[in-house]
């Protein structure tokens, strides 16, 4: 789909609450928001609720949240399906008195019985239409006290094709469709009625979703040519595969797109990883949203199931922490380094640390962690202390710690104030920089002994040599 659609551009993201905003369901809201965007359209969050078992308030709130977070801000919303159940009355009605739709009296256990001998003679399983009214058919009976649900009567013969802008075309016979109930014993509506409506009345012009929907499709189709309504364009989206290749689950996955702040990624690199997984634009791999809706015009999207990759999607955050404010890392990780006990109390300027760290930290929780080394007091393993701190560096360290007294302090003068001790007490490297990390840190690794120090600042350092030597 290169060229400029016809008509104004307006797409919809339309979860059901009935849990988080998984992986699939962000790249979806992900693709449709940046195909509005591409086209100068409206962008749709409606919230499809009215499976009352399953939803809940909370879902609702954790799939705004999850959006917010993202940065997929909606243009108009958020509808709520229930909200809107004297409409679908309304055209249920509407259709009755059309003769698209007819009451149904059937039990669920006839519909049932009806589905058993169909299967029993290797048909697919199906109502039978024993309350379709037809010329010249009488039918039964109605049973005293039973309540009907309302079925959208279905063409019998011929297809319904469209052509799928991610898998092409696609055509589904309509005698592979039985009547669907559009409205229950109790006159509420349907999942597929509601969403014809809806992108009806939305005036809905592309539909982008998982292929899981896609035997949705025809049913939504032929309602909404029952009752004289324009089309969508549709486009399926493929699944995506875990790690391990099968479907993505809770047990084995990340699929809440909330884990991944808690997990200490960033939005951006979320959006770039999904935005690749199942799009491309030749060959870039890393691109922000300006150029992602600037791209996507609903070309180049992929008809084969996309597999996760959690060393991709690292590499990416790497990329982004690395690109990132240090004030934005600071407040992202302080929460953390409070929570696993840090003093921040004339300890150095933590936007400082981070920007010294995070070059080799793949998430913010990463980066966290590494800090935390200037934030504590220093704990050394005395072993470590006998092993480094042996007397042949005691007097380097004696003299380094009476030079660190007057010193100019930054990196590039500390450095040459090492190679100057190193030289007049013939010693190498590691044989002075690794007692330096054990007095100043606590620990053998760290970053580059100079720019550590120099972050460290002078009366911290030259006070935690005085304690050990």
């Amino acid at each position: 789909m290169t060229n400029a659609p016809a008509k104004p551009v307006r797409t919809r993201f339309a979860p059901s609450p009935t849990g988080y905003l998984h992986l699939g369901g962000a790249r979806t809201a992900l693709y449709s928001w940046a195909f509005a965007r591409h086209f100068g359209g409206t962008f749709v969050l409606r919230i499809e609720d009215t499976d009352l078992e399953r939803s809940t308030p909370e879902a609702v709130q954790a799939i705004i949240e999850g959006m917010a977070w993202l940065g997929l801000n909606h243009d108009e919303g958020p509808f709520y399906q229930m909200q809107r159940m004297d409409r679908y009355r309304e055209v249920v009605g509407q259709m009755l008195e059309a003769g698209t739709a007819y009451h149904c009296y059937s039990s669920p256990e006839e519909v049932q019985a009806m589905r058993d001998r169909a299967t029993a003679a290797g048909q697919k399983p199906r109502y039978d239409g024993t309350w379709r009214p037809e010329p010249g058919k009488t039918l039964p009976a109605i049973p005293e006290g039973r309540k009907p649900v309302v079925r959208f009567k279905n063409p019998l013969d011929g297809e319904v094709t469209w052509n799928d802008f991610v898998k092409g075309t696609i055509t589904i016979g309509n005698k592979e469709l039985d009547d669907l109930v559009i409205a229950r014993t109790d006159g509420t509506p349907t999942y597929n009625f509601c969403v014809a409506i809806d992108d009806l009345d939305m005036e809905i012009s592309h539909v982008l979703r998982g292929d899981d929907h896609v035997n949705n499709t025809p049913r939504q189709i032929n309602i909404l040519r029952a009752i004289g309504a324009p089309l969508p364009e549709y486009g399926h989206l493929p699944m995506i595969l875990g790690s391990d290749g099968a479907k993505m689950s809770k047990r084995k996955d990340a699929v809440n797109v909330m884990q991944y702040p808690a997990e200490g990624y960033l939005p951006e690199a979320i959006l770039n990883y999904l935005a690749r997984l199942g799009w491309s634009h030749g060959d870039e791999e890393v691109f922000s949203m300006e150029q992602v809706c600037a791209w996507f015009d609903g070309s180049h999207l992929s008809n084969s199931a996309a597999q996760f990759n959690i060393e991709k999607l690292n590499w990416l955050n790497n990329h982004y922490i690395k690109q990132a404010d240090n004030e934005r890392l600071a407040e992202l990780a302080k929460p953390r380094m409070l929570a696993a006990g840090a003093v921040f109390d004339g300890a150095p300027a933590l936007s400082t640390v981070l920007g010294l760290l995070k070059e080799r930290t793949n998430t913010v929780n990463e980066l966290a962690d590494a800090a935390m080394l200037f934030y504590r007091e220093p704990q050394p393993d005395a072993a470590l202390l006998t092993q480094h701190v042996t007397d042949a560096v005691k007097p380097a360290l004696a003299d380094f710690a009476e030079r660190c007294k007057t010193v100019e302090w930054n990196k590039a003068a500390i450095a040459a104030m090492i190679k100057e001790v190193l030289a007049a007490h013939g010693l190498k490297m590691p044989q002075i920089a690794m007692p330096l990390r054990l007095f100043i840190t606590g620990q053998l690794q760290t970053p580059a002994i100079d720019a550590v120090l120099e972050i460290f600042g002078r009366d911290t350092v030259v006070a935690r040599l005085a304690k050990f030597l």
